[in-house]
């Protein structure tokens, strides 16, 4: 009687499982690669540096990933429908300019409402150039990046504006838990996370989210009006440019047009370091959030240990480099 034999595909296949079963893990779980790491630059610089986990720099670390944070919110549910947003940071930037200039003769609260209105205007003019046109969105928002970057210059004159303290600093008030310091803008970043993490994971929206990322094609058979969900999630992330405009008033009272030039590509970064993938519908706003912390813990970490700060950016590409390559294995595996 003969002896039955595996196929030496599958015996490939059993054999690679039992071989890497914590590749596998992270593989299939995106936010265990970035959740490890954060872990261990956090052990790692807390063993170089005494001060590293002392509460004021803890809240410091929080306080300097609070704009770029913020605005990495709009750039994952732009990332989840497959697409890319290059103009978020200078869609902040430019709220910041006319929010102070607003300001100054009719208030801070209609100064408020008229940055939210401009921000939601410019997410809308992408959401249409890319739904209605069909337009590639990293053609689109480079362009309107480009046009969106000389507005702002033209419409500051190349000055730099200041605040008062009031209601358009106010997310940068500072408020103590126990022994530990923190500001409003940190509060704000949470919100805006818990809220977008709510919205995709418990309401119809969100799915639609992931299902336009996944296969745009197929969600449109499956019935999901898929051009309105796509111009949605842009408008969501103008709103979301707004909030980030306001917080980096609440950082630094000064509005700049020359602030935050690399706020979009920072913004990437933190996504595709938290497990997002490039080609969407995959990953989440929890993953951004912690890839949010391991660029600023590594920047803090490494500026504590003297650090020069080109080195700092090397390390920070590598980071990116390997994020994406997690990723390419991840959907290899899933194809």
């Amino acid at each position: 009687m003969s002896t039955p034999t595996m196929s030496t595909s599958a015996v490939d296949v059993n054999s690679r499982g039992r071989s890497h079963p914590v590749l596998s893990r992270i593989l299939r779980e995106p936010l265990l690669g970035p959740l490890v790491a954060l872990v261990l630059a956090i052990i790692i610089f807390s063993v170089i540096s005494d001060t590293f986990l002392n509460p004021t720099n803890v809240s410091l670390i929080l306080q300097q990933s609070v704009v770029v944070g913020i605005l990495a919110v709009g750039q994952t549910l732009i990332i989840l429908t497959s697409g890319i947003d290059l103009s978020i940071g200078a869609v902040a930037v430019l709220g910041t300019i006319v929010m102070a200039q607003t300001a100054g003769a009719n208030g801070p609260f209609v100064a408020l409402f008229a940055t939210f209105g401009v921000c939601v205007v410019l997410g809308a003019l992408n959401g249409g150039l890319v739904t209605a046109l069909r337009l590639p969105p990293f053609i689109v928002t480079l362009g309107t990046f480009t046009a969106i970057q000389a507005a702002t210059r033209l419409l500051a004159g190349s000055q730099t504006y200041q605040v008062p303290n009031g209601p358009l600093t106010f997310l940068g008030t500072s408020f103590r838990v126990g022994a530990f310091s923190t500001t409003y803008g940190v509060v704000a970043m949470l919100l805006v996370y818990a809220v977008v993490w709510y919205a995709l994971s418990q309401t119809a929206w969100g799915k639609h989210v992931y299902a336009v990322g996944g296969n745009i094609t197929a969600s449109k058979l499956s019935g999901i009006k898929s051009e309105r969900n796509l111009f949605s999630v842009y408008i969501v992330a103008g709103v979301i440019a707004a909030i980030g405009a306001w917080a980096a008033l609440g950082r630094i009272p000064n509005a700049d047009p020359n602030a935050y030039q690399n706020a979009n590509l920072e913004t990437i970064t933190a996504v595709v370091i938290g497990g997002t993938s490039l080609f969407g519908g995959r990953g989440g706003v929890i993953g951004t959030l912690i890839g949010t912390l391991i660029v600023g813990v590594l920047r803090n970490g490494l500026t504590q240990a003297g650090v020069d700060s080109l080195y700092q950016n090397i390390a920070t590409g590598i980071l990116v480099i390997v994020a994406v390559t997690v990723d390419q294995f991840a959907r290899r595996r899933s194809l």
